[in-house]
């Protein structure tokens, strides 16, 4: 088990992700929106390769590597009637970078929710076993995650993909379900439960997004907060994880200081550097205290007093 986090939430700037990695002790990041100086912001997959040199160089040297890829595709900005052609090009674009910078994972998603009944998904599960094929054979593992698309819609879908989808993997958000409708229940659809949507999906994850939140009805949307401080059940999952032996990473996604979907949330370059940084920290005295007592559990248990 390690920690690591989605970087571009303590700064857009390599340079910045790199200073609050090194901070945190840390020597992996989870890479999304990168930004280097004379190149607009954008995602690494779609960064210019020039750009993508300076940030391969700095990584580097600062001893850092990345650790999954925070793609774009099929996310929820993306419809399943968009062309196929848009993802292919990002496959494309992804493999040979991620084959460059040695990175395990990327994080994909099953398009944005239609709506209605018809959700598609004979035409969605073709692409993504697709999608799936493409990573695979290229010695990468794709990680669908819970957030605002098919596959996030409630733990059913999320089933029915991961079975018509072979050798796809799942990255488990704590706090998506909080602000995403359970829309396998009966209208009007009420919010999901993190801890029934990990427990069902728990087999296939091998990354996990920590991210907390609480449901806000006044201003319909969610208010988030620290590790463990929420309704994520942040904790009693890691614990869980922890306890059946999960070696993966625990990737922070804060949301406190900047929300990646919602460009309304916003706050000064430091206040975001040190929200993130802080939030690291937390998660790691969180992780420590659960690692001891796990520990003390096991040195009480009465398999570990027999000699």
């Amino acid at each position: 088990m390690f920690l690591t986090g989605i970087a571009d939430e303590a700064g857009a700037l390599i340079d910045t992700q790199i200073r609050a990695t090194k901070q945190l002790g840390w020597d992996t990041i989870e890479a999304r929106t990168v930004e280097v100086p004379g190149y607009e912001k954008a995602n690494v997959h779609d960064i210019p390769e020039a750009a993508l040199d300076i940030v391969a160089g700095e990584l580097k040297t600062a001893g850092i590597s990345i650790y999954c890829f925070g793609s774009t595709i099929g996310n929820w900005s993306k419809k399943i009637e968009d062309s196929f052609d848009v993802t292919l090009a990002e496959i494309n674009r992804s493999i040979p970078r991620m084959q460059r910078l040695g990175t395990k994972y990327i994080r994909v998603m099953s398009y944005k929710p239609r709506d209605g009944e018809d959700q598609m998904e004979s035409e969605r599960f073709r692409r993504m076993r697709e999608i799936t094929r493409r990573f695979l054979d290229a010695g990468i593992q794709p990680v669908h995650e819970n957030c605002m698309n098919y596959g996030g819609m409630g733990w059913p879908f999320a089933l029915r993909l991961l079975e018509n989808v072979p050798g796809l993997k799942w990255v488990f958000d704590t706090a998506n379900p909080i602000f995403n409708d359970d829309r396998s229940k009966a209208r009007p659809w009420p919010k999901q439960d993190p801890w029934e949507f990990y427990t069902r999906v728990k087999p296939w994850i091998v990354h996990v997004h920590i991210k907390d939140a609480r449901w806000n009805p006044a201003k319909n949307d969610a208010d988030y907060k620290f590790p463990g401080e929420g309704d994520g059940a942040v904790r009693p999952i890691i614990k869980d994880l922890l306890a059946s032996g999960y070696d993966g990473g625990f990737s922070i996604e804060p949301h406190l200081a900047v929300v990646f979907h919602d460009a309304s949330v916003t706050a000064s370059a430091e206040a975001q550097f040190n929200t993130y940084v802080e939030y690291g920290r937390r998660l790691q005295k969180l992780v420590d205290s659960i690692q001891a007592e796990l520990a003390t559990k096991q040195a009480s248990s009465p398999a570990s007093l027999v000699r």
